[in-house]
């Protein structure tokens, strides 16, 4: 993926939370490194990574549920 996670930037956009949750799940960073690295608790990388999961299996679905509620 072509963008990059900055440091210095402190504003979590989704596209930023999608590059770290790819980064996370292809082995590229841990979730202690990422935790450490971008001052985040260890459960919320963790969550993010388990919300990204459920967005996924939701789009595969046949019938998406609807879960901007």
């Amino acid at each position: 993926m072509s963008v990059t996670l900055d440091e210095n930037i402190r504003r979590w956009t989704a596209k930023r939370k999608t590059v770290l949750v790819i980064e996370i799940s292809q082995g590229k960073t841990t979730v202690a490194e990422a935790s450490r690295s971008f001052d985040l608790s260890p459960s919320k990388s963790e969550g993010r990574v388990e919300d990204a999961k459920r967005g996924i299996e939701n789009s595969l679905r046949a019938n998406p549920l609807d879960i901007r509620e």
